[in-house]
């Protein structure tokens, strides 16, 4: 089943045109418009959060939005300028999916399915795609479902900024919003509403054919692509330097074999032509076209750049069990949507030294099975505070000079939290003589410490007195725990000298 997001930029012509001057924070705050001739008329065409709030719309008389806000800054409107930077935008966005289309004239969609979790799953993913886009200064809206009709209502008449209808309940979540959300043209909308209609559940509890004899066909496609009961396939945008390759078949191809042995073929098609430009793949999509217009895609990603025939088909083979064939495929394509030049290196020789192990195919297998972001390892950082001494880097990321501390001991598990405990202790500098953890009392039979950490006040001012002492202590079942004190013991303003429990040693 299709998973389709539907990214809405209300603001997209101003955004872009703010981004492309590289204005300052100073006009952000201000209205701003955009005005384009219709005719002899010059109107609004877009309007920034501050103008709409002052009471402009797109679509009034420029003259009128001048009269109504004289500190008004305006620009002139370039619809051209605006579909080229969404198309651009659209190329950004194959990072989260090989199936993107710009959705003009505001807004981008993409199928996911497939893809969604090598970023985290679908709410990383949408929010994500929402966070880096405000960083970058544009205003986005998005939406997932399992239609293109009802993630594009959803982006645009939902009332939160990120929508994710769970699967098989699209109509609860369209049902409510009004007729607008449907994509018909207005003068249908406006009969609709002369008639009493204003919700889409409304709609879609009447019969269809006075719908159809009175408004023709269009209203009852729309309904069925909203509740997604209407196959709408996306157009995916191919940047026109992408290496991809690709087979049509006389007769559609369903079976598992038939489509592992066609992906082998393609596999070495591809990395015979990444071989001639000196370019491995980094990240690859199999798209395939079904009969019934749907199309079915699996995305493996590398951690090095690959040209090894053996390695992507055995990754894209992996994928074979989450294509869904039905009644048959009849394109298969297989594009390198991300690549990097390979540098020639000389083999280390056993003959003198012993060669380092190779882990980037288990790797490779592991992440595009469990996603990337559940794939990495811990480097240190430098900081005396527990939690902030270490780094996630990805698996196969370069070693650091960055050494791991070896003055004092540190536990083999550390604790996302620290976690409250109960203790009989003796102030200021003595171990607890028993804790009480999760419920369970244990008495300290050995103690080492205390290694006092003072605060980072560079990084925050409440730290600037606070301090811990940590100790290391074993019950009397031989188990060995880290905890600290917070406070130096004497004085209050160091900490609330509450005991936690922050780490457990092997």
């Amino acid at each position: 089943m299709a998973r389709v997001v539907s990214v809405y930029l209300p603001t997209w012509p101003i955004d872009r045109l703010l981004r492309a001057t590289r204005a300052g924070a100073p006009e952000l705050s201000k209205p701003i418009i955009l005005i384009g001739r219709h005719g002899a008329q010059r109107l609004v065409t877009a309007v920034n959060v501050e103008a709409a709030r002052l009471g402009l719309r797109s679509g009034m008389p420029a003259t009128k939005a001048q009269a109504l806000v004289p500190e008004l800054v305006i620009h002139h409107a370039d619809p051209d300028a605006d579909a080229k930077a969404l198309e651009r935008l659209a190329v950004w966005a194959l990072r989260y999916s090989p199936v993107v289309a710009t959705d003009t004239p505001d807004g981008l969609v993409m199928d996911t399915a497939g893809a969604d979790h090598l970023h985290g799953g679908e709410s990383a993913m949408v929010a994500d795609v929402g966070r880096r886009l405000r960083q970058a200064g544009i205003t986005a809206r998005v939406a997932i479902s399992d239609a293109w009709g009802a993630s594009h209502a959803l982006a645009r008449f939902a009332v939160a900024e990120t929508v994710i209808v769970p699967r098989g309940t699209v109509r609860i979540s369209v049902g409510p919003l009004p007729i607008a959300a449907l994509r018909l043209p207005m003068d249908i909308v406006g009969d609709l509403r002369r008639l009493g209609f204003n919700r889409v559940s409304d709609l879609s509890a009447t019969p269809r054919a006075p719908l159809a004899l009175r408004f023709g066909p269009i209203v009852g496609r729309r309904l069925d692509q909203a509740f997604g009961d209407s196959a709408e396939p996306i157009d995916p945008l191919r940047p026109a330097d992408m290496i991809e390759v690709r087979r049509t078949f006389v007769e559609p191809i369903g079976a598992a074999d038939t489509i592992a042995r066609y992906i082998g073929k393609l596999a070495k098609e591809l990395c015979d032509r990444l071989e001639e430009k000196g370019l491995g793949v980094l990240r690859a999509d199999l798209v395939c076209h079904l009969v019934d217009n749907r199309i079915q895609v699996a995305r493996v990603g590398t951690a090095k750049p690959l040209q090894e025939v053996q390695r992507l088909t055995r990754l894209l083979c992996d994928k074979i069990e989450k294509i869904d064939p039905g009644f048959g495929i009849e394109i298969l394509r297989l594009a390198a949507t991300l690549v990097q030049p390979i540098e020639a290196s000389q083999k280390v020789s056993s003959l003198i030294e012993a060669s380092a192990a190779d882990v980037t195919d288990l790797v490779d297998v592991l992440a595009n099975r469990l996603g990337e972001r559940s794939l990495y390892r811990m480097a240190p950082a430098q900081s005396d505070v527990p939690e902030r001494s270490f780094v996630r880097v990805a698996a196969t990321a370069p070693a650091t000079n960055a050494k791991w501390p070896i003055d004092w001991p540190r536990p083999s598990r550390l604790l996302s939290s620290p976690e409250k405990i109960e203790t009989v202790a003796l102030l200021p500098d003595h171990p607890p003589v028993s804790f009480t953890w999760r419920g369970i009392r244990r008495r300290v039979r050995r103690a080492d410490g205390p290694e006092r950490v003072f605060g980072e006040w560079w990084k925050r001012d409440a730290e600037f007195v606070a301090v811990r002492d940590y100790f290391r202590v074993e019950d009397e079942a031989g188990e060995r725990f880290w905890i600290f004190r917070a406070g130096d013991g004497e004085h209050a303003a160091t900490g609330s000298h509450h005991w936690f429990l922050h780490g457990i040693f092997a």
